[in-house]
Protein backbone atom coordinates (compact mmCIF):
# COMPACT_ATOMS: atom_id res chain seq x y z
CA UNK A 1 0.00 0.00 0.00
CA UNK A 2 2.67 2.49 0.85
CA UNK A 3 4.44 1.91 -2.62
CA UNK A 4 1.05 3.28 -4.20
CA UNK A 5 0.54 6.04 -2.21
CA UNK A 6 4.41 6.74 -3.37
CA UNK A 7 3.61 6.29 -6.88
CA UNK A 8 0.43 8.51 -6.46
CA UNK A 9 2.84 11.08 -4.79
CA UNK A 10 5.43 10.98 -7.76
CA UNK A 11 2.95 11.10 -9.94
CA UNK A 12 1.33 14.02 -9.26
CA UNK A 13 4.70 15.76 -8.78
CA UNK A 14 4.96 15.80 -4.76
CA UNK A 15 7.84 14.11 -2.45
CA UNK A 16 6.91 11.70 -0.67
CA UNK A 17 7.12 11.92 2.99
CA UNK A 18 5.93 9.72 5.99
CA UNK A 19 2.99 12.73 6.89
CA UNK A 20 2.11 12.37 3.16
CA UNK A 21 1.40 8.83 3.32
CA UNK A 22 0.11 8.78 6.32
CA UNK A 23 -2.32 11.37 5.37
CA UNK A 24 -3.95 9.40 2.28
CA UNK A 25 -3.62 6.21 4.26
CA UNK A 26 -5.75 7.73 6.99
CA UNK A 27 -8.26 9.56 3.98
CA UNK A 28 -8.48 6.10 2.38
CA UNK A 29 -8.79 4.17 5.67
CA UNK A 30 -11.93 6.95 6.72
CA UNK A 31 -13.55 7.97 3.78
CA UNK A 32 -15.88 11.37 4.57
CA UNK A 33 -13.72 11.88 7.40
CA UNK A 34 -13.37 15.57 8.64
CA UNK A 35 -9.87 16.85 9.47
CA UNK A 36 -10.20 16.27 13.33
CA UNK A 37 -10.50 12.54 12.27
CA UNK A 38 -7.88 12.17 9.65
CA UNK A 39 -5.56 14.12 12.31
CA UNK A 40 -6.48 11.43 14.58
CA UNK A 41 -5.69 8.49 12.45
CA UNK A 42 -2.28 10.16 10.97
CA UNK A 43 -1.62 11.42 14.69
CA UNK A 44 -1.67 7.20 15.76
CA UNK A 45 1.31 6.49 13.28
CA UNK A 46 2.61 9.51 13.93
CA UNK A 47 2.96 10.75 17.11
CA UNK A 48 4.57 13.93 16.51
CA UNK A 49 3.32 15.22 13.58
CA UNK A 50 1.17 18.39 14.25
CA UNK A 51 -2.04 19.24 13.57
CA UNK A 52 -0.66 22.69 11.15
CA UNK A 53 1.43 19.14 9.26
CA UNK A 54 -1.92 17.50 8.82
CA UNK A 55 -3.94 20.60 7.73
CA UNK A 56 -0.99 21.41 4.88
CA UNK A 57 -0.69 18.14 4.06
CA UNK A 58 -4.68 18.02 3.09
CA UNK A 59 -4.28 20.88 1.44
CA UNK A 60 -1.77 20.17 -0.87
CA UNK A 61 -2.83 16.82 -1.77
CA UNK A 62 -6.50 18.13 -2.25
CA UNK A 63 -4.49 20.70 -4.98
CA UNK A 64 -2.72 17.76 -6.80
CA UNK A 65 -6.45 16.08 -7.22
CA UNK A 66 -5.19 13.22 -4.78
CA UNK A 67 -7.61 13.69 -2.19
CA UNK A 68 -11.18 15.65 -2.88
CA UNK A 69 -12.84 17.96 -0.32
CA UNK A 70 -16.42 18.15 -0.11
CA UNK A 71 -18.26 20.54 2.79
CA UNK A 72 -22.02 20.65 2.68
CA UNK A 73 -23.88 23.18 3.96
CA UNK A 74 -23.51 23.32 7.77
CA UNK A 75 -20.35 20.66 7.94
CA UNK A 76 -16.92 20.79 8.58
CA UNK A 77 -14.83 20.20 5.55
CA UNK A 78 -14.69 16.34 4.61
CA UNK A 79 -11.97 14.21 2.65
CA UNK A 80 -12.12 11.23 0.71
CA UNK A 81 -9.53 9.43 -1.90
CA UNK A 82 -12.27 8.78 -4.94
CA UNK A 83 -11.23 11.11 -6.98
CA UNK A 84 -11.54 11.06 -10.74
CA UNK A 85 -14.98 10.53 -10.92
CA UNK A 86 -18.09 12.67 -10.92
CA UNK A 87 -19.90 11.02 -7.99
CA UNK A 88 -22.08 12.55 -5.66
CA UNK A 89 -23.03 12.49 -2.21
CA UNK A 90 -25.70 12.07 0.48
CA UNK A 91 -26.18 13.72 3.60
CA UNK A 92 -27.79 12.63 6.55
CA UNK A 93 -29.76 15.76 8.33
CA UNK A 94 -29.64 14.02 11.95
CA UNK A 95 -26.05 12.94 11.87
CA UNK A 96 -24.16 14.03 9.65
CA UNK A 97 -23.33 10.83 7.72
CA UNK A 98 -21.71 10.96 3.88
CA UNK A 99 -22.73 8.26 1.20
CA UNK A 100 -20.85 8.35 -2.10
CA UNK A 101 -23.72 8.35 -4.92
CA UNK A 102 -22.79 7.64 -8.01
CA UNK A 103 -23.36 10.03 -11.07
CA UNK A 104 -26.97 10.08 -12.93
CA UNK A 105 -26.42 8.88 -16.57
CA UNK A 106 -29.00 9.40 -19.33
CA UNK A 107 -31.56 12.38 -19.24
CA UNK A 108 -30.65 14.40 -16.48
CA UNK A 109 -31.79 18.07 -17.18
CA UNK A 110 -30.97 19.42 -13.19
CA UNK A 111 -26.76 18.54 -14.31
CA UNK A 112 -26.85 19.87 -17.61
CA UNK A 113 -26.24 23.50 -17.98
CA UNK A 114 -28.10 25.23 -20.57
CA UNK A 115 -25.87 25.29 -23.53
CA UNK A 116 -24.93 28.61 -24.59
CA UNK A 117 -21.78 30.63 -23.62
CA UNK A 118 -24.27 33.96 -22.42
CA UNK A 119 -25.89 31.32 -20.29
CA UNK A 120 -22.61 29.97 -18.29
CA UNK A 121 -21.62 33.81 -17.91
CA UNK A 122 -18.31 32.53 -20.29
CA UNK A 123 -17.97 29.39 -17.59
CA UNK A 124 -16.43 26.09 -19.10
CA UNK A 125 -18.55 23.72 -17.44
CA UNK A 126 -16.41 20.20 -16.00
CA UNK A 127 -18.05 18.68 -13.08
CA UNK A 128 -21.17 18.65 -11.56
CA UNK A 129 -21.75 18.70 -8.02
CA UNK A 130 -24.87 17.26 -6.22
CA UNK A 131 -25.31 17.10 -2.48
CA UNK A 132 -28.73 14.82 -2.34
CA UNK A 133 -30.23 15.04 1.41
CA UNK A 134 -31.94 12.79 3.94
CA UNK A 135 -31.63 10.25 6.98
CA UNK A 136 -29.52 7.42 7.10
CA UNK A 137 -31.09 4.05 7.74
CA UNK A 138 -30.08 4.39 11.30
CA UNK A 139 -31.41 7.80 11.79
CA UNK A 140 -34.27 6.73 10.08
CA UNK A 141 -34.87 3.48 12.05
CA UNK A 142 -34.70 5.60 15.09
CA UNK A 143 -37.13 8.13 13.14
CA UNK A 144 -39.65 5.85 12.90
CA UNK A 145 -39.22 4.24 16.27
CA UNK A 146 -39.95 7.68 17.52
CA UNK A 147 -43.09 8.00 15.60
CA UNK A 148 -44.72 4.76 17.07
CA UNK A 149 -47.31 5.46 20.01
Amino acid sequence: MTSDYAEALRGAELRVTRPRVAVLDAVKCHPHADTDAIFGAVRGVLPDVSRQAVYDVLAALTAAGLVRKIQPSGSSARYESRVGDNHHHLVCRRCGSIADVDCAVGVTPCLTPAESADALNGFAVDEAEVLYWGLCPDCSQKETARSRP
